[in-house]
């Protein structure tokens, strides 16, 4: 009989599954909506719905051994989710809790960025390696951070907040309340607000005029690069210097082997990942210089949360 493990990846707006072995492979997936209920029950009945029928999807003799997730502000040491800022329910909710009546399974709960950060180490990029951060750049940017092999969670269960370390005093205003942080520039809405920032001061020669704030989105920007847009690439460029600039402060902390960038906006591949090697460069210790690589995660086209989520069960097995 085979064993299977239960990955749950949430967020803001879809929450992504997958019945998955101990070799990384999917026997079953599909997602659920989060963004469409404010109640976190109605979220969860709908989600268990959502999870039966994809199981029934499983061809061969399988046990379920568990259930990892990874969700916006996931506390591993109590298994719940706290003050999320891109989810609607709000509050602490003892989600691991509540996944129990339906899964009475080990359940294990963890920041999504950990989650995928778990999953580089087992599955892509990072195997074998010991210290290295991985930064998911979607809606937001979520970060998990790898020392000695092991994620760092802090004695509250959440270090690796990199999306709202400041970078700008009174700057952009931040989900989480605070105004500057990494996230509001660094991340598929930060570089869609960079880009109206441009226009208003200079239209000539992109094709980006045309687009009103709701149009537009990071691939349409991407795709502009990719056509020499001056005002997409410029964009590119900013958005870079940036993620480079407090790279640089993270690897002064950890000294990782390399960084990892996964999620929408890495998708543009060299475009994001040559400034910010780049500007990392320049503004790191002269200790640390051309030592730390920028990777895009060795998980793209794959679910590295969903994987890492259902790691955070085949750890511990």
């Amino acid at each position: 009989m085979k064993e299977l493990v239960i990955g749950i990846d949430i967020g803001g707006t879809f929450t992504k599954f997958g019945f998955v072995d101990r070799e990384g492979i999917f026997y079953a997936e599909g997602n659920s909506p989060t963004d469409m209920f404010d109640n976190v029950d109605d979220y969860i009945k709908n989600l268990i719905k959502d999870l039966k029928k994809a199981e029934k999807e499983i061809k061969i003799p399988y046990k379920i051994v568990g259930m990892g997730i990874g969700a916006p502000n996931g506390n591993y040491h109590k298994g719940t989710v706290e003050n999320a800022t891109n989810l609607k329910w709000k509050g602490i909710v003892p989600f691991a809790e509540l996944m129990k009546k339906h899964y009475d399974v080990p359940i294990k709960l963890t920041n999504d960025a950990n989650a995928a950060a778990l999953g580089e180490m087992i599955y892509g990029g990072a195997r074998g390696m010991h210290d290295f951060v991985m930064i998911t750049l979607g809606t937001g940017l979520g970060s998990g951070i790898v020392v000695n092999g092991d994620l760092v969670y802090g004695h509250d269960g959440f270090a690796g907040e990199l999306g709202h370390v400041n970078v700008k005093k009174n700057g952009r205003k931040c989900g989480c309340g605070n105004f500057g942080c990494l996230e509001t520039y660094v991340s598929a809405p930060g570089i869609k607000r960079t880009v109206f920032e441009l226009l208003a001061s200079n239209t000539e020669g992109s094709e980006l005029v045309k687009y009103n704030f709701n149009e537009l989105t990071s691939e349409i920007i991407y795709e502009a690069a990719k056509r020499n847009d001056p005002l997409a690439l410029k964009a590119f460029d900013i958005t870079g210097r940036i993620l480079g600039e407090k790279l640089a402060d993270t690897v002064a902390h950890t000294s990782p082997e390399a960084i990892f960038l996964f999620g929408g906006l890495a998708n543009a591949g060299d475009f994001i990942l040559i400034p910010t090697k780049k500007y990392m460069e320049e503004s790191v210790m002269g200790t640390f210089r051309n030592k730390v690589r920028v990777l895009r995660s060795g998980l793209i086209g794959k679910n590295a949360a969903i994987l890492g989520s259902g790691a955070l069960i085949w750890k511990d097995l």
